[in-house]
């Protein structure tokens, strides 16, 4: 009976964890929602911003595609970095003190605070590679802000994925390359859309690393990786912060989070894709 008594007080508390995490969420999405939906319309999603004070007026369409350009290069350049070293340290390296003291680097990436990852992207990216302040640059640190993010969750799909298969495949004479591209890989590709969907959104919603290597206040659709560009967090940051518009600002908020949903909706469909074919 005292079991039964603890089991179910566990079960409660448990319910009642989910049931406060969904009603957060609930409240700080339908909080912006109510507060930026009168805000959303052709004029503001593809206008540019005008006015005086910048912003006040206006749309946000560079910011839409500045944003969705730092966080392609963002990816692929974290999945560049963390995709390999997740395969070395699963299928090739068989040192423990190597293994120990890469992750030790990797989680210790993970920590790095944000703005000191802008100071070091403004330094080496900007200043010593001269590639300016550019979408390249605000794109290469972010790929390095997420690449901790994406090898830590693409390293344990990879351990997850069955062992004897592997072996299996190596006793009859198959290379590694060849096992881990036809085997591996595929039973793996929901898991690492998911780990780089995440990592996506994750640098889609950072200031701080593009704020001196990236983001610059106004600036037209960015034609080249060279070109400064506007982004949806830094302009949501100056709406506020200088008191521009707080209903522009709602406004950014609410189309930044549908584009962060319609990311990570990514890897849930790849997911069904593939259980029904």
């Amino acid at each position: 009976m005292n079991r039964f008594r603890r089991y179910r007080g566990i079960r409660i508390w448990l319910f009642i964890s989910i049931c406060l995490t969904f009603a957060s969420l609930a409240i700080i999405l339908g909080y912006i929602f109510i507060h930026g939906i009168n805000e959303l319309s052709i004029q503001f999603l593809l206008g540019t911003p005008q006015g005086f004070p910048l912003g006040i007026e206006g749309g946000i369409w560079p910011a839409i595609m500045g944003s969705l350009g730092f966080t392609s290069i963002a990816c692929l350049f974290g999945s560049i970095l963390a995709i390999p070293t997740a395969i070395w340290l699963v299928f090739y390296n068989k040192n423990l003190c190597i293994t120990s003291l890469c992750h030790f680097f990797i989680y210790s990436m993970a920590g790095v605070p944000s703005i000191i990852l802008g100071l070091f992207g403004y330094a080496f990216f900007v200043v010593t590679l001269k590639l300016g302040v550019s979408l390249l640059s605000g794109g290469l640190i972010l790929g390095v802000m997420i690449f901790p993010f994406i090898e830590v969750r693409v390293e344990k799909s990879f351990l997850e994925f069955p062992p004897q298969l592997v072996q299996a495949s190596l006793a009859l004479g198959v290379t590694r390359t060849w096992t881990l591209f036809h085997l591996v890989f595929p039973a793996s590709l929901g898991d690492i859309a998911s780990a780089i969907a995440l990592g996506g959104s994750f640098a889609m919603g950072a200031t701080a690393p593009i704020l001196f290597t990236g983001a610059v206040l106004f600036a037209p659709v960015p034609r080249s990786l060279f070109s400064p560009a506007m982004a949806l967090p830094n302009h949501l940051y100056i709406l506020v912060g200088q008191g521009i518009s707080l209903s522009k600002a709602y406004g950014t908020a609410l189309v930044l989070i549908i584009i962060l949903l319609a990311l990570n909706s990514v890897p849930i469909f790849i997911r069904m894709h593939r259980k029904e074919g």
